[in-house]
């Protein structure tokens, strides 16, 4: 049987993981409008462009990811092209966010309280945490990068999307954590 807060603590992360993948498909159907310059240009943001962000946020996913199943690729560099194609990049996010979604399916409630041990990739130091927090991190990382995703949007001249969590949570997908 499980334990009410084991229950709510695996919901509460598949819902940031159903979230994530909801966010993430908005803004990559934002960023499908603009042209290659555009997709290229330095807005100034902290990875320059949207190809730079967009391709940071599956950078740190996979970091995170092989850090988490021990599987997949990890970039050694924060600032990795893994794909310059725009097209191409949102077939990598689509897998990375599915991959996602079921992995957190995937976890038992007792997985959450576990620990896991990482090297960093900026000093390459060896950290243990707990798995719940490091969790946060992730989904609160991508939120941080896709507001840069929308600020890029908006200095290009185009219209950006919302990306409120209690708007997902209004969507037929997102109901069920509401």
């Amino acid at each position: 049987m499980r334990s009410a807060e084991g229950y709510q603590m695996k919901q509460y992360f598949m819902m940031l993981a159903a979230y994530n993948q909801w966010a993430n498909e908005r803004i990559y159907e934002a960023a499908s409008a603009l042209d290659e310059e555009q997709f290229a240009r330095d807005t100034g943001a902290f990875f320059k462009s949207m190809r730079g962000t967009l391709n940071h946020l599956l950078v740190a996913d996979r970091i995170w990811m092989k850090r988490f199943t021990g599987e997949g690729d990890a970039p050694a560099a924060l600032d990795t092209i893994v794909h310059a194609d725009f097209d191409r990049l949102r077939v990598a996010r689509k897998a990375e966010d599915q991959r996602i979604v079921e992995w957190i399916g995937s976890l038992s409630d007792a997985a959450f309280a576990g620990r896991f041990t990482y090297m960093t990739v900026t000093d390459m130091r060896t950290i243990s945490q707990r798995l719940a927090p490091a969790l946060v991190h992730l989904f609160n990382h991508q939120t941080h990068h896709r507001g840069q995703a929308h600020m890029i949007l908006t200095v290009l001249g185009r219209e950006s999307v919302g990306l409120d969590l209690i708007q997902f949570q209004r969507t037929e997908d997102g109901r069920a954590f509401a």
